[in-house]
């Protein structure tokens, strides 16, 4: 088979697309015959070889990719034959290997992609999905809010506006150009701003006319958080789920006290059952039509260039590398 390999830390340009040997299901394992595998801000950190966070730097040589989606077509001891042939998508959670044209799994990692379901589309629901499930959860948004969502027309921003949209919440679109801002108001954002233009915070106030956002969704960090924060009224919420800008907003708790805003962190839970829980129901999201998640394709053997898309801010929605 092919897969993407690294040998070493650094640049895109590491990442190798080489032939090497198909890889045979241990006890408990599946083998997926990969359509499509999940590309996330966080490989790249990985690549990178940046530790801290949920990820410490991997040993090396190896394959990137924790989210696979495809036909299973070999099974381990101890898995159940029923699964051969079934269209499945899997995160690996720890794991690594998705980023190749064959990829191992764990069968309790397992779920049968719906009918009608795209590998793109169940790739993007089994990590992008889950976390979007979670972060909503935490911040429990209702008719009545405003809410600012920034990085909208990313691959979690856009589900947030889809679903704030359709609760019958005012969204505010933050995105970093012109034509993303485009994108997030045709996903039915009321305001779409480009908040690398000075004076966009300004530009919120006057399209809101005198209506006082309620609740952020922010996964950016540093400077656009800062000022997401002076945009919230009393008795709002900021939920925040990372900083892909590259450093945290420097908001100490007195000045959440003074303004009476509440800080949400939105927390994972990372116990399996849970996860699953999360997963399933982002699945059900998409199966039903109430979330039309994007998908920016590359092919495996450009995955280099899909990383150096992510990093620069490029892209759109769910990146996803195809066979």
């Amino acid at each position: 088979m092919f897969a993407i390999r690294q040998y070493e830390f650094g640049a895109p340009e590491t990442l190798r697309f080489e032939q090497v040997l198909d890889p045979v299901p241990a006890e408990t394992q599946v083998r997926v015959g990969v359509q499509a595998a999940g590309v996330h801000l966080i490989d790249t950190m990985i690549r990178r070889g940046a530790s801290g966070g949920p990820f410490e730097p991997p040993v090396l040589p190896m394959t990137p990719g924790r989210e696979v989606a495809g036909v299973l077509d070999a099974v381990g001891a101890g898995v159940e034959r029923d699964w051969l042939g079934r269209r499945v998508v899997a995160h690996f959670g720890q794991a690594s290997g998705g980023y190749a044209e064959l990829a191992l799994a764990s069968a309790a990692r397992l779920h049968a992609i719906p009918d009608g379901m795209s590998a793109n589309v169940a790739v993007a629901m089994i990590g992008t999905g889950r976390t979007a499930v979670g972060v909503l959860d935490a911040a429990a948004l209702t008719a009545d809010d405003v809410v600012i969502v920034t990085a909208a027309a990313g691959g979690l921003g856009s589900l947030f506006v889809q679903e704030a949209t359709e609760l019958g919440a005012t969204v505010v679109a933050l995105a970093g150009s012109t034509r993303k801002a485009a994108l997030a108001r045709s996903l039915g954002a009321d305001v779409a701003v480009d908040y690398q233009r000075p004076g966009w915070t300004a530009e919120v106030g006057d399209a809101l006319g005198g209506r006082i956002p309620t609740v952020a969704l922010d996964g950016v960090g540093g400077a656009v958080r800062r000022a997401v924060f002076e945009l919230l009224g009393r008795g709002g919420q900021l939920v925040r789920f990372g900083w892909a800008s590259g450093a945290p907003a420097q908001i100490d708790a007195g000045e959440f006290s003074a303004r009476d805003v509440a800080e949400v962190p939105a927390r994972i839970p990372q116990q399996p059952d849970a996860l699953r829980l999360l997963e399933s129901t982002a699945l059900e999201k998409a199966a039903s039509g109430a979330w039309r998640p994007r998908v920016e394709v590359f092919p495996l053997l450009r995955a280099s260039a899909a990383h150096q898309a992510l990093e620069s801010r490029a892209t759109t929605g769910k990146v996803v590398l195809v066979r």
